[in-house]
């Protein structure tokens, strides 16, 4: 009996180590799948829990891109625009939360989300309402700003077969390109072939293809 209490007393502390080695890794590599700057996630995360969300229930894909980000960014400097950015993701985060979604920044002021939705009617209201809710004014020190959002949208269903959540942002995007080029709020994909031509998997004319010359926003 001693000898066992003996072992297990030297294997405790082992145990406690290995214990708080797994715990600090674990926050390592949720560390990295956050954006850093807005706590959202990155994308690999995001298509992993987008992918098993779509596989459950009905549901949409939107990419949003925020209007006048570079004016805030060029008169008021990065520092206002880093908190426009935390604040627009706060306000993401909390819409998944109520539509049971997550969301993502893709990089600069640009977002994808996936939230549930029952019909097109449900998604055209759900869209009005995040254009309302990113609308809604922003104090940064003092200074209030306000920035619009182009956003496109795609509906699934899980009676339609797997999500590819790649080929669904890419039409998304390509809706809000449409919204951002007609200066419409949002506009939803009505069928799920692109209008324009595809390069190395994006959008073409998109910033990063070959004929990219799309100007920022």
């Amino acid at each position: 009996m001693s000898h066992t209490l003996t072992a297990l007393s030297a294997a405790l502390p082992l145990a406690a180590g290995w214990s708080l080695h797994s715990l600090r890794l674990r926050r390592r590599i949720e560390a990295a799948r956050r954006d850093p700057l807005t706590g959202l996630l990155t994308r690999d995360g995001f298509a992993e829990r987008a992918s098993r969300m779509l596989a459950r229930r009905p549901g949409a894909v939107y990419v949003i891109d925020l209007d006048r980000f570079k004016e805030i960014n060029d008169t008021h400097g990065h520092a206002a625009g880093d908190a426009v950015l935390r604040a627009i993701g706060e306000r993401l985060a909390r819409w998944a939360e109520e539509y049971e979604g997550t969301v993502v920044r893709l990089g600069g002021d640009e977002f994808a989300a996936v939230g549930r939705v029952f019909s097109r009617e449900d998604l055209a209201w759900t869209l009005s309402q995040l254009t309302d809710w990113l609308e809604e004014p922003i104090d940064v020190d003092g200074h209030v700003f306000t920035v619009g959002a182009s956003i496109g949208a795609v509906d699934h269903h899980p009676g339609a077969g797997a999500a590819d959540v790649s080929a669904l942002l890419r039409l998304a995007d390509e809706q809000m390109y449409r919204a951002k080029r007609g200066g419409a709020p949002w506009l939803n994909a009505l069928n799920l072939t692109p209008e324009r031509a595809t390069v190395n998997g994006r959008r073409d004319g998109r910033r990063g293809t070959a004929s990219g010359t799309e100007t920022a926003a």
